[in-house]
This record gives structure tokens, sequence and C-alpha cells, in this order.
């Protein structure tokens, strides 16, 4: 939690590796900088750095929002400036996946969690090439070790530059300096699991006029010819035949090393480094943007269905089993709660219906992606924005917070949606264990989900009301701020503190024996408040239309990439939602689908940017309430489908008993446009090859003068039948001509009085 500007919900993993000197050569959104002794990689550099190339690598790909990987950083820098003597032999690179441009080359490369750790012998040709490391903790030493070892793992592809690392024989030592125009020799005695001898190898290997060799404890004749008698031991041989002990105060890799380079006549050869150079990166400062941390932004719940749907469980080339089930469960929780715009909710809707219709075991994700770009022709416009815009939880350096914090403040949402739809039998866990099986599946930062799992099987089974689903996510969630508080994933200008703090609820604290104590009911309340739809603002996103827009572009020029796509079939992941038609109301539609906003009100940023909608300020008491009454009519007006359905409506009636060949089929139901299954009256007209261009095109000639009708029976006719208003109108025509009638006779009458004696006349 933040103490100014933050968002609902603290970050449970932000990222945080401020070096002063590195910041302004940094890589955006990662946490190395050129200045580091290792390479930046890209997405168009990985490979042609990587592969077939004639030194071995070993590449970290890693998320810049991953708090493990922040944690990991430091030790990572170290070991590459602890080796980058080895760089013609090894060299490390780091690639950054949390950037979406980078999203491919990290599915290609099979990275499926974050911090992976991959070896790539010399020649490699693909990469499934890449070995991967188990990260064995933060020591430095097994990491390095971790490199010999595979390095001589892989002696067909010997790295050209890189020395031999075997035991030295009798016979090599006897005859080395008649093979070999070098002036010194140095013989590493020690036992065969000692690493000291092959370490001091690789760092010599850039320095000319000496060579190191390792000798094991068991080479008995050379060890009694030197007269070793402990391992480690040092000793320096000199083409001219004379022989020492290396003076070293400890038998140790640095003191070797130290010694050996300071030799007279010892100088560092013209190795030409082998890895790709640097590129300059070209890159414009994202303006910050101002928050209200009392409020809730669509723009990140947005941004986190964007990046766990595509990006998080992109990683995954086969969806099956747990991950699959876990996949389901998530789905269906945003399809029933989470309170969109409606064209992001029919998303969703769309989405669940296509996964609970796979009755496979396994599922590429090729054909799901298919559902979550929505590029079939004639499918309706459900879009959900694949840009991700950080508002409440944007971070003072954009790679601190962002997706953490906003997965937070989804599932917070979640949780408390559900305490609103009690009365269609929620369960407790449905929220938590979707979360669960989620951050358990798919979470990038695998030792942050570790730890989320520990809690979870620690108590979340105890769970046993909705309410207290709600408060075991919000007390976990500080238990995860007060063990990450001061700790280098910390945002600075966002410290993690215990939420809500007294400024945003002084109801909740309270103190009992000089101690701090929470009063639980006070938090759900200021949950159910904080977190409901009415408190959601939609600051910064982009307009329905321009997503529309754009995506149909999209579409339009991925058809050539998706047909030279791999093993993808045309069609897979269409329509899945056949059958469905009569499907039962899920929560969230209609009352929970606005987020008390007002989109005429709404004013832009300039010709192309996003639109900020004016707030519709809400009574207090009225934000107390479970149940908002939200009118979707104010959204679905900004929508060519839903203009058209209504137009096909108003219409039905005047065109009833035209010809078929001048009318559009009747498919609707109902009298008005509120009677409507929006959705699944597009599916039906989609499916019988009625595009929205052609709908429109066929009503627009009644559509003006239908809806001024339409407009003017809702206002005259609410609570009404049609049958009530015409009676009122029939009513109110014959008391009309009555009055006018009465006035004609007594007028009449008048004048007739006027005529007659005894009348003073003029």
């Amino acid at each position: 939690m933040a103490r100014r500007r933050c968002p609902p919900s603290a970050l449970l993993l932000p990222p945080l590796l401020l070096l002063a000197a590195a910041l302004a050569g940094a890589q955006p959104g990662g946490l190395y900088s050129p200045g580091d002794a290792l390479v930046l990689l890209r997405r168009d550099t990985l490979e042609r750095s990587v592969l077939d190339s004639r030194s071995a690598w070993l590449v970290e790909f890693y998320a810049s929002w991953c708090g493990h990987c922040v944690h990991f950083a430091p030790t990572w820098r170290a070991l590459a400036a602890d080796i980058q003597e080895w760089s013609p032999a090894v060299n490390l690179g780091v690639l950054d996946c949390a950037d979406i441009a980078n999203q491919k080359a990290c599915k290609k490369f099979g990275i499926t969690g974050f911090p992976t750790l991959k070896f790539f012998k010399a020649f490699s040709k693909s990469p499934e090439d890449g070995t991967k490391i188990f990260y064995p903790g933060d020591s430095i030493q097994n990491l390095r070790q971790s490199i010999i070892t595979n390095l001589e793992m892989h002696k067909e592809t010997w790295p050209p530059a890189c020395p031999p690392l075997e035991p030295a024989s009798m016979e090599e030592i006897h005859g080395f300096f008649q093979t070999n125009n070098v002036m010194y020799l140095a013989l590493i005695f020690e036992a065969n699991n000692s690493f000291v001898g092959r370490e001091v190898t690789l760092d010599m290997l850039q320095y000319e006029n000496v060579a190191v060799r390792r000798v094991l404890s068991s080479e008995e004749e050379l060890v009694k010819k030197y007269g070793v008698t402990a391992f480690p031991s040092g000793f320096l041989l000199i083409n001219n035949g004379t022989f020492s002990r290396i003076p070293v105060q400890i038998e140790a890799r640095s003191f070797y090393t130290y010694f050996l380079r300071r030799l007279p006549g010892v100088t560092r050869g013209p190795y030409a480094p082998t890895s790709t150079p640097d590129m300059p990166i070209k890159t414009t400062p994202t303006p910050r943007r101002p928050a209200d941390r009392s409020k809730v932004y669509m723009a990140d719940l947005e941004s986190a269905l964007h990046y766990a749907l595509r990006v998080e469980v992109g990683r995954f080339s086969v969806l099956t089993g747990e991950r699959m089930r876990a996949l389901k469960d998530f789905v269906a929780v945003l399809a029933k709660y989470f309170p969109g715009r409606p064209f992001v909710q029919n998303f969703l809707r769309s989405v669940d219906r296509w996964l609970r219709s796979m009755r496979e075991s396994r599922i590429p994700y090729s054909a799901l992606e298919q559902v979550l770009t929505n590029r079939e022709e004639g499918q309706a416009p459900e879009v959900l924005s694949n840009n991700v815009t950080w508002v409440g939880c944007q971070g003072s350096k954009p790679n601190f917070r962002g997706y953490p914090c906003s997965l937070w403040t989804l599932f917070h949402l979640l949780t408390v949606q559900a305490t609103r739809y009690r009365r269609l039998g929620t369960g407790p866990l449905e929220v938590l264990g979707a979360m669960r099986g989620y951050i358990r599946s798919f979470f990038g930062c695998r030792e942050c989900a570790r730890h989320f799992e520990g809690m979870a099987a620690e108590s979340m089974d105890k769970v046993r009301s909705v309410d207290k689903a709600a408060l075991w996510l919000w007390s976990r969630h500080n238990r995860v701020n007060a063990r990450l508080a001061g700790t280098e994933t910390e945002d600075p200008e966002f410290p993690k503190l215990q939420w809500p703090p007294p400024d945003l609820c002084p109801l909740c604290h309270g103190v009992v024996n000089r101690h701090h104590v929470w009063d639980e009911a006070a938090v759900l309340r200021f949950l159910k408040a904080h977190f409901s739809p009415a408190n959601i603002i939609l600051d910064y996103m982009e307009p329905e239309m321009a997503l529309v827009v754009r995506r149909s572009r999209e579409a339009k020029e991925g058809a050539g990439e998706r047909a030279m796509g791999e093993g993808e079939e045309r069609g897979e992941g269409g329509n899945g939602d056949e059958g469905e038609e009569g499907e039962e109301r899920r929560p969230g539609e209609p009352e929970a689908a606005g987020v008390g906003m007002e989109v005429g009100g709404s004013e832009r940023r300039g010709s192309s940017g996003p639109r900020k909608p004016s707030i519709v300020r809400m009574n207090p008491k009225t934000q107390e309430l479970e149940e908002d009454i939200v009118d979707l009519d104010s959204f679905s007006e900004l929508h060519y489908k839903s203009k058209a359905l209504k137009a096909a409506a108003v219409a039905a009636n005047k065109r009833w008993r035209l010809s078929k060949r001048d009318t559009i089929p009747l498919l609707l139901a109902g009298n008005s446009h509120q009677d409507l299954d929006y959705t699944a009256t597009w599916e039906r007209l989609s499916r019988r090859g009625l595009g929205s261009k052609r709908l429109i095109g066929a009503l627009e000639e009644d559509e003006g003068d239908a809806l001024r009708r339409n407009h003017w029976f809702r206002m005259l006719g609410v609570g009404f039948s049609r049958l009530d208003v015409s009676l009122c109108i029939v009513l109110y025509f014959l008391s009309s001509m009555c009055l006018l009638g009465m006035y004609a006779f007594f007028r009449m009458r008048t004048r007739h009085r006027k005529g007659r004696p005894g009348f003073p006349t003029a």
C-alpha cells in the first residue's frame, strides 16, 4: 500500500532495484543496465546471439515485476562481474519477459516461470537445446560451479576459446613446453570434487604467455615429484625447467589468479567479444498519470485481464490437466463477477462458454488464442484491449508495481462482488479457489506462487462465508506487505503499509492495551464500499469504438500471419457457444455491469488519445447499498452492435408484413430493446451471415424516426403497457372534444341572451 496516490491494494511482488548510477541507461522496465557485465538481450537479438554461437550462453529469463527476480538480480549481476573474464568461452545474458515485445520470444524458448536460467552449449541450433538450470540459491559459487558442470557435459561442442578443463596427465605435463609456446604453466593440485583448478583456468583464459592445468590428488607420480602434501596446492613451472610453489596466503581461486596475472611477461590477449553489443534503446518516458488512491481504476483491471489471459496463460503451448481446470475456474469467476464494460463482459462470457464447451482433456493455446483475439469474421465485437495501462498501479519507475498490484486489486474486487450475490448460492471458496488455482498454475513468479500456496494451505479451507473470504484475502495481503516492507522490492514512493490506512478508514483502526487492532466489521464495510462498481472510474480508458476499429484492423493484418502459423487450423476456437441461447443471466448483468459513469460527459485528451469520462457523484448512502442500479443504455449506445439491434427492434412491427426480399429476418424477441438478450441475439444473427454493417444498412432508413418515437414512447409509457397508453390517448381525445363542445354551447348561449329585451345595450 502507498502513503500517497496508492491504489486500493498494495502489490504482492513489485519489482525494485535502484542503482543510481545505472538507472540513466537502464533498459525500460528491466532490472539491469548496459553498465552491467552481461548482455541485455531483446527479441531481435536473442536468437542471433545465442544460437550458432562460438561460445556457450547462460541466459536469465525474468520478469521485472517478479519479486523473486528482484531478489535474484544482485546475485546475477555479481556473478556476471565475477566471471566476466570467461566471456570468450561463456557469456551471460538477460531477457525481460515482462516486456510485451519479448512475449513471443520467451514463449518460443519455453519459459513458463521466473526467474528461469537456461544454459546453451556452443553452436546450439534451436531454442530446445537450452538446458534449464534449477536455481540453487543465492550462492554465486554454486552458480559458477553449475556453469562449469554444464560446460563439461557438452564436450562434443566445446567452445573454441575455452581451454581444456579435464585433469592433466603425467605425459601431458612432461611435454607441455614442447607443444605450447608459453613461458609459464601453473599446476593446481586438488581433489576430484574441487572446482578451484577449473575456475583459475577460466579466469586466465584471456591472458597470454601462461597456461593453467589441474592435477588430481590421485595422480601419484606428479604428486610425489612435486612433493605435494595438501590439496589444493599451486605450483608454477617455467619453460627453463625450474618450478616453485605459488606463494599465496590462502590456497584459493582469487589468490592464484592475482598472482598469475602479475607475472612478468603475462599480458591480456586481444580477444574480441563474441556477443552482440548492446544497442542503444530509444524510449519515450511514460507520463505520470495522476491517480486517486480512494478509487479503483478500470484501466488497471482490464490490463490485469489482458496480461493474465494473453501473457501469463500464453506461455504454455498446451493446456491440460490441473492447468486446464484452473483456467476454466478463473474465467468462470471473471464471467460471473467482473463488473466491466458491456463489451468486456461479453468477451469474458464468450471465453467462458467456449471453455465449458471444450470436452477435450488438452487444448493447444493457439485455439484459445483465436477466442481471446476474437478474429473470426462475423463474430460480435467482444473486445478486450491488448494494451497495458497502469493508473492506480503505476509505480515511480516502469519496473515497479504494475501487474502484481493489478492482480491483487482484481481479486479483492471479485471477492467483494461475490458477497453481493448470496441469493445465487455463491460458495465461500469460489473466488479464493480460482485465485489459488491461477497463481499455482500460471503466475510467473514461481517463488511468489509458493509463498501464496503456503498461506492458502494454512487456512483457506477454514473460510466458511463469502464475507470471511473477502476478509481472508485482505488479511493475507497485509501479511505479504509486512513481509516485503523495507526490501528491495518496495517502491520508495509507495511504501508497503498495512491497508487501509487511517485516513481512508479511521473506523477500521483501534487500540487495545496500547496495541493496534483491526475492527473487522468496519474493514468489511470499507471493502464493500471501496470495491463497489460505483467506485470504479474509467479514466484513461480506450473508447469502445476505437477498440473495435483497431481490433478489426489487427484481424485483417493478422489473417496472412495466421495462415502461415505452425499447426494452426482455421476455425479452431470458433463459435463454441451454440446451444447457449437460453443461458441464465449471470451476476453483474445488468446491475453490476456499470461503474457509475456518464459516457456522454466524456472529454477527449487529444484527437487520438483515450477519453476520460466524467464521474457521476453518487449519494454516499447509495454507495453503501449492496445492490447498485445501473443503466446500461448509456454504454450500449456506443456500440454499433447494440445500435443495430435497437433499430431492428423498433422496425420489427413496421416490417412484419413486408416481403422477405426487403427485410431482415425477425430474430428478435420482445417489443423493446430493454427486453432483448443482445449477446444471444447478435450471435444468432451472426450465424445466419448477418453482420453488423449489413444489419445497420438495412435499417438505416427507418432508424431516425423509429428511435425518436421509441424515445418518446419510453418517456410517456413508463410503467404502462401499449394498451394502457392507447386508452389514455383515446380518453384524452374524447375529453378534449367534450370540453370543446361545452365551450361552443356556452358561447352560443351567451350570445343568445345578449340579444333579449331587458339587457342593457350599448
